[in-house]
């Protein structure tokens, strides 16, 4: 009873810092996300129709998120120094596989007979691809984008380790202070603080996907 009414102590006594580091950390995901998506989806345009192209970006993109944050963060300090541009650099590479390969499925799972009829009303193929086939694999899509915006909120933490912005530097501070008084309740706030970004993105998705998704497609 005693740890539980010192965590919430400890969360009145620094919520002004903990509220900033946590609009931080939604911004440098947000931030992240919609590059990614702007290249995911491009790659996944240019390369669902040929296999050879396919092939090779979802394998590097894969390669990507095999690499150790540590590792990854560590590489970009060189050439692009400390705070949020290697941060968000690395965080668009580990969001591109979900993305891409969720635009890539979605477009080809289109029915060829919906494309063939939308070629025979005269339309060209980047109508064909803006009016018909994105708003049908747009549902794939946006699950695609859901994955990646959850391994983001997790991964931006790693990101203080390059003096990124966010919830992180506020796990690692208290890291640094292992066996101090109020590093357990740092560090828990820290990480509720991420868990319920998480959660609120979530839900931000799926009302973005049920606003944006046409009915017939939904049923």
């Amino acid at each position: 009873m005693i740890a539980a009414v010192s965590f919430w102590e400890y969360l009145g006594d620094n919520w002004d810092r903990l509220k900033d580091l946590l609009i931080e950390h939604a911004q440098i995901v947000l931030m992240s996300i919609a590059i990614a998506v702007v290249v995911g989806v491009g790659l996944g345009v240019l390369t669902y129709r040929s296999e050879r192209p396919r092939l090779v970006v979802l394998a590097i993109t894969g390669v990507f998120l095999t690499i150790p944050s540590f590792a990854l963060f560590g590489l970009l300090i060189s050439p692009l120094g400390l705070g949020t541009t290697p941060a968000v650099v690395a965080l668009v590479m580990y969001a591109l596989l979900p993305i891409v390969r969720n635009t890539i499925t979605g477009l080809r799972e289109v029915d060829p007979a919906v494309v063939e009829s939308a070629q025979g009303m005269g339309m060209g193929r980047w109508r064909r691809l803006a009016r018909i086939e994105l708003p049908l694999a747009w549902p794939v899509i946006i699950t695609g984008v859901r994955v990646s915006t959850q391994i983001l909120v997790g991964i931006a933490a790693i990101a203080a380790v390059i003096n990124g912005p966010g919830l992180g530097k506020e796990i690692f501070r208290a890291l640094a202070r292992v066996g101090t008084p109020t590093a357990l309740n740092q560090a828990l706030a820290a990480v509720l603080g991420i868990v319920i970004l998480g959660l609120l993105l979530d839900i931000g998705y799926l009302l973005l996907a049920r606003l944006t998704t046409s009915r017939g497609i939904r049923e």
